[in-house]
């Protein structure tokens, strides 16, 4: 299970090794496009579309890891207002909803990359590109995202600090 575990984080670091080296790309491919236009030159179809789809992957492929971290938004006015008990109590349960949001979001999104393999559809701008290469992130990103907050949910550590707008 401790081989798993760590197969498990090794994947969730790798993708957002891969969303940070996509943010790179962003900064890069808008310089150059930039640089292009001062030039007096039309920048390169492909590199609004690759900036397109980093902006997708780089999102989605993010997620995961941010809500390990706890690095997504969340406002802990009412949390850190209450008792040390309720603070538990509603921590976990904000959690499980965002398991349950977050699963309804991954099967909502296997339903449509199932539905662009089998109509075949294709995302047509510089390239054909078929669509569910892009659509593939949802469930896998969501999944990992409920999984990610289930940990809240069973685990010891909670999302909620209570400590917010305390310190402020």
């Amino acid at each position: 299970m401790a081989q798993i575990s760590r197969l498990y984080t090794a994947f969730l670091y790798l993708m957002a090794f891969i969303a940070g080296a996509m943010l790179l790309w962003l900064m890069v491919s808008v310089v150059v496009s930039v640089l292009m236009r001062n030039l007096g030159l039309q920048p390169f179809a492909w590199l609004f579309t690759s900036s397109e789809y980093a902006l997708l992957y780089m999102t989605m492929l993010g997620a995961p890891w941010l809500v390990r971290e706890k690095g997504h938004v969340h406002i802990e006015l009412v949390t850190s207002a209450l008792p040390p008990a309720m603070q538990v109590v509603v921590s976990r349960l904000v959690a499980a909803g965002c398991v349950l949001v977050s699963l309804i979001l991954a099967w909502k999104g296997l339903e449509l990359v199932m539905t662009n393999i089998e109509r075949h559809d294709y995302d047509v701008r510089a390239y054909y590109f078929p669509r569910w290469i892009l659509t593939i992130s949802f469930p896998i990103s969501f999944t990992l995202m409920a999984v990610e907050f289930a940990r809240f949910v069973f685990g010891e550590e909670l999302m909620h600090s209570g400590e917010a707008g305390i310190h402020e």
